[in-house]
C-alpha cells in the first residue's frame, strides 16, 4: 500500500514537471534573445526551483544543507570555484541552482539538448555541453569554455564520476575537473548528497524523506597533481557520504584513508 502511494504521488509529481516545464520552457526560448545570459539563467533556475518545490509538495522529500559558509557569497562578485559532487539522482542536478548564489555552468553530454522544451531551454543557456564519444575533443571544449566561463564569474559545476550511482555505490572518479580546476587555478569544493535516498537513480518513484547535502571546504589546486587532487576529493566526499548516509554502507569495509 506503502508504495502504492509513492507511485502516485510519483506520477503526480512528473505531471506537474511537464505541465510546468512547457509553458516555462517556450518563455525562455522566446526571451532569450532579449535579456542578458544571467537573466536568463535565473529565469530556469525558476523553473528549477518550483521542481524541488514540487518533490517536496507533492512526494514529501525534504532537504537541509550544511558547509554554505565554504562556498563564496553573492557579494564576492567574480570569485570562482569549481564544484565537484557525489551524483546519485536527478534531484542534484535541479537543486543546485536553486541554492547556490551564483550562476552554474554544468558539463553535461549533449543528448539532453534533444529532450522537447527542457533541452531547447538548456541549450539557451551558457553551459557546457559535450560529445563523451569524442574524448579529446570534449576536453578541449571543457577547458576552453570552462576557463571563459568562470572568467565571467559563473561557476562550473562537474560530477567527477560521470554518471548517477546507486546509493551506498561509489562509481570511477575521472580527472576532469581536477584537470580544469588547475588549468583555470581555482579550487575545488567537494559536495556530498544523499540523493538515492529519495530518488534512486534510474527510477521514477520518489520516496518521502530527507535528503542531506554537505559542502566541504575549497581545496587548493596549486601545484597539485590531477590525480592526487582529485583523490583527496574523493576521499572527502565518501567519507562524508558514510557520515551522512551510514544506512546505505552497512555490512561494507570502509576504505582506508589516504593522504
Amino acid at each position: 500500500m506503502q508504495k502504492l502511494i509513492w507511485a502516485l504521488r510519483s506520477a503526480v509529481f512528473f505531471v506537474f514537471l511537464t505541465v510546468t516545464v512547457i509553458p516555462w520552457a517556450t518563455v525562455v526560448v522566446l526571451v532569450s534573445l532579449f535579456v542578458s545570459s544571467t537573466q536568463l539563467y535565473w529565469l530556469c533556475a525558476g523553473w528549477l526551483s518550483t521542481a524541488i518545490w514540487g518533490a517536496r509538495v507533492i512526494c514529501g522529500v525534504r532537504h537541509r544543507i550544511q558547509g554554505m559558509s565554504n562556498v563564496p557569497t553573492a557579494e564576492d562578485g567574480k570569485a570562482a570555484v569549481l564544484l565537484a559532487s557525489k551524483h546519485q539522482s536527478t534531484w542534484e542536478t535541479f537543486a543546485y541552482p536553486s541554492l547556490m548564489p551564483h550562476p552554474l555552468a554544468y558539463v553535461f553530454k549533449r543528448e539532453l539538448l534533444w529532450i522537447p522544451f527542457f533541452g531547447w531551454a538548456i541549450g539557451s543557456l551558457d553551459m557546457i555541453h559535450i560529445d563523451r564519444s569524442r574524448r579529446a575533443e570534449a576536453w578541449r571544449k571543457v577547458a576552453e569554455q570552462g576557463k571563459r566561463i568562470m572568467g565571467l564569474g559563473s561557476w562550473v559545476i562537474m560530477f567527477p564520476e560521470g554518471t548517477r550511482a546507486a546509493r551506498g555505490e561509489k562509481g570511477s572518479y575521472k580527472t576532469g575537473a581536477s584537470r580544469l580546476a588547475i588549468t583555470v587555478g581555482v579550487p575545488i569544493v567537494p559536495i556530498a548528497v544523499t540523493s538515492g535516498r529519495c530518488w534512486p537513480r534510474k527510477s521514477f518513484l520518489l520516496r518521502p524523506g530527507v535528503i542531506d547535502i554537505s559542502i566541504g571546504q575549497p581545496i587548493p589546486v596549486e601545484g597539485r597533481a590531477p590525480e592526487e587532487l582529485m583523490q583527496q576529493v574523493e576521499t572527502w566526499i565518501e567519507a562524508e557520504m558514510r557520515r551522512l548516509d551510514p544506512e546505505a554502507y552497512v555490512g561494507q569495509v570502509e576504505p582506508a584513508a589516504t593522504a
